[in-house]
């Protein structure tokens, strides 16, 4: 936990109401989203009790299994729901639109909109990520045969699963993530993870969370004592009133799911949250194109390079995420100003037609003078980026004292146009607020990885053989006998220390196998 989060924590305490620490909002809210609340049978794995869907805050739609452990019954749930997902999922890929790419040389086509969907909470998505593992794999034909939907809902259920691992991406988000973004309660974070009563803090304050807690749960799980004293005896007698029953156990989170998307409507959202979604956008045409092409479903796990691959996608996403956030909102971006990877201050002085002549041609490198207050942790040299102009690079060329604070001299390249004249605007004048952080947008390569095959069998690759000796061949090196003297005649000192005669001095079998006791002869002489 960040300082500012604690001292936000803090004062939720006092006023008894959640604070804010967030001044946009950083995902995306789809005018039409799918609001899905899966629940599931207690002490089974995955499966699969109800499920309350829908776009419609006015008209959710639910589905149910009334004998969860019967493999048909599932299988007609899973049919059901794809009658759901499926759909909509496919409106969003007949619109398109040309990006242009390889800097104006070529186009690709891109969906006009993605799908979202929100789930109450991270259980909500191990729940989707599971259900779409059992079900993608299943086949059409043979014994236990199912519709050909159930095996495309699992594709999609995994594709919407993996990208909520994505920090940043809005495909897929649970409620609980969502609010915790943007505000902070007067309780732990175990206890927000119980959707109803996070939002309660937000919304009415902690004397409507105390009340929120006694009420039904958030799904996927559920609570034991209704397990035991209202579900199980519906369950054992397949009575026709256990969809009222579950109805009426996930409409309160219905209906919160959709104040919560209400309330993050209400905030003006980030400037770079378009990029992200464009970035979700991408992924969701990729992967529609690839289903129309026939590919296969993803892999039961990944390998080696595939898994390495994923990683360095995933952190390179995370550090992405991390300086857009910083960039889109000064609240984020305070916390790097505590730990001293930001600072602001005043520019005092400023030469924006400074040209360097030292290299082989002039360039333009205006210099500027910036007096914060704040501590400057920074070294002459590093590279400063301000959120205003993330283009922009400000080296540090010194930093000395000033009256109650430090004057920063510092030279700017990139983001001033091509010319020996700068833009208008493009160099911060005397008198402008500025913002100076360590922190950059600039693109990260990834490391090279190498092919499957060329990886070592630890790791998936093709593991090295010997080839055998041809026993027709006078010159093939012979095979030691176990029962030869020879065989035998190794050194004491080579087999005990480890030692080697030379690049090809034998080993004994028993120094090598070990006698039974698990202890070789040369080591006990």
């Amino acid at each position: 936990m960040s300082t500012l989060t604690a001292l936000a924590r803090a004062q939720a305490v006092v006023a008894a109401r959640a604070q804010p620490v967030a001044t946009v909002r950083h995902l995306h809210v789809h005018d039409h989203p799918m609001v899905l609340i899966p629940l599931a049978m207690a002490g089974e794995a995955n499966a699969p009790l109800a499920v309350m869907a829908g776009t419609d805050p006015a008209r959710p739609r639910l589905l149910t299994v009334t004998q969860p452990r019967n493999r048909d019954d599932r299988f007609a749930f899973a049919a059901d729901l794809a009658e759901i997902l499926l759909p909509y999922a496919d409106s969003f890929t007949t619109d398109t639109e040309d990006v242009a790419i390889d800097r104006g040389k070529d186009v690709r086509q891109r969906c006009v909109d993605a799908p979202q969907i929100w789930v109450p909470n991270p259980g909500g998505v191990d729940f989707l990520r599971l259900f779409g593992r059992y079900t993608r794999f299943l086949k059409t034909d043979g014994e236990y045969p199912v519709v050909a939907a159930v095996p495309l809902l699992g594709r999609w259920l995994t594709f919407f699963a993996n990208s909520a691992e994505v920090p940043g991406s809005s495909l897929l988000v649970n409620a609980v993530q969502a609010l915790g973004l943007h505000w902070v309660t007067g309780q732990s974070s175990a206890e927000d993870a119980q959707f109803g009563v996070q939002l309660a803090w937000i919304e009415s304050g902690a004397a409507a969370a105390r009340e929120a807690e006694k009420g039904p749960v958030a799904g996927p799980a559920t609570d034991p004592d209704f397990d035991n004293r209202v579900l199980a005896p519906l369950i054992e007698r397949a009575a026709p009133e256990l969809p009222a029953v579950l109805h009426e156990l996930l409409l309160p989170t219905w209906e919160r799911m959709w104040r919560a998307l209400a309330l993050l409507r209400g905030l003006p959202v980030g400037e770079r949250v378009g990029q992200r979604w464009d970035a979700d956008r991408d992924a969701f045409t990729a992967f529609s194109r690839h289903l129309a092409e026939g590919g296969p479903p993803q892999p039961r796990r990944d390998g080696a390079v595939a898994a390495a691959a994923r990683l360095q996608r995933l952190e390179t996403a995370a550090a992405r995420y991390a300086v857009q956030r910083a960039f889109d909102d000064p609240l984020v971006l305070a916390e790097y100003r505590l730990t001293g990877a930001a600072f602001a201050g005043v520019v005092t002085l400023a030469n924006p037609d400074r040209v360097d002549d030292s290299g082989k041609r002039p360039v333009l490198r205006p210099r500027i003078m910036v007096h914060t207050t704040e501590p400057v942790r920074v070294e002459p040299g590093t590279s400063l980026t301000s959120p205003a102009r993330p283009s922009q690079k400000a080296r540090v060329i010194s930093v000395n004292p000033a009256g109650d604070g430090w004057d920063v001299l510092l030279e700017l390249s990139g983001g001033m146009g091509r010319k020996l004249v700068a833009e208008p605007g493009s160099v911060p004048a005397v008198g402008e607020h500025l913002t100076l952080t360590t922190l950059t947008e600039a693109y990260r390569p990834g490391g090279s990885l190498p092919e499957p095959a060329e990886t070592p069998w630890t790791h998936g690759g093709p593991p090295v053989v010997a080839p055998a000796p041809d026993a027709g061949d006078p010159d093939a090196a012979a095979v030691p006998d176990a029962g030869d003297p020879a065989a035998a005649a190794v050194p004491e000192t080579a087999a005990v220390s480890g030692d080697t005669a030379g690049p090809e001095a034998p080993v004994t079998p028993e120094a090598a196998a070990g006698s039974d006791d698990g202890v070789s002869e040369a080591a006990v002489r």
